[in-house]
């Protein structure tokens, strides 16, 4: 389904009325399925364009943003969450960063005025010492550093999804992975007042 799913958001970026874009992978994708009350709490009155794919890596993403899915749009902002497969692709962290900085390379090329939200890579596996957790982390460390604090913002959001022992619950993770209901909702309220900020709202 990864192709008709392409087809479909270049018919809708197409369309335009598109002030917010997510982009990622099936973590974002779930936005659609287990998150979708929380998009349709934040997200939905936004005019906001779902541009997660699950299985997506840095370098599917890169082929997208080339192939249509962003053209005819320009969003407020964009919130890129990415990695976690290349991660599980035995990608490095420095290979990891590369990839978040040539989508945002793109990005800037291609939506100037659009200002750009980089999330830490959630975290994966149960325990603090997983090496997929800890190759995530050792990215979003480099990831953290393409910040400029004027298009390009990096937030991390990252402890707020674990017990105070670096734990990843069921709860949150069903799967230690794809958040669950509850995981999306931590997600969505923990970045609102960045969103906000962003997207130039007023102050509630």
């Amino acid at each position: 389904g990864w192709l008709p799913r392409h087809n479909e958001k270049v018919k809708l970026a197409k369309k335009g009325n598109v002030d917010l874009v997510f982009i990622g992978d099936s973590i974002t994708h779930g936005f659609e399925k287990k998150g979708k009350a929380v998009w349709d709490q934040y997200y939905a009155k936004r005019n906001a364009l779902n541009l997660g794919f699950g299985g997506d890596r840095t370098e599917h993403v890169l082929w997208r943003l080339d192939h249509g899915e962003i053209e005819g749009i320009a969003p407020k902002l964009a919130i890129v969450m990415i990695g976690t497969n290349n991660t599980r692709n035995k990608s490095k962290p420095e290979q990891i960063a590369a990839g978040v900085q040539a989508i945002c390379t793109k990005l800037r090329s291609k939506l100037p005025d659009t200002r750009i939200l980089l999330l830490a890579i959630f975290p994966r596996g149960p325990k603090p010492t997983d090496p997929l957790r800890l190759n995530n982390e050792a990215a979003n460390k480099l990831i953290a550093k393409i910040s400029d604090d004027k298009q390009i913002f990096f937030l991390d959001i990252n402890s707020q999804l674990l017990t105070e022992t670096g734990m990843l619950t069921r709860e949150i993770m069903g799967d230690f992975l794809h958040p669950t209901p509850k995981g999306y909702e931590i997600w969505g309220k923990a970045i609102e007042p960045t969103v906000a900020k962003l997207m130039g709202e007023p102050e509630k």
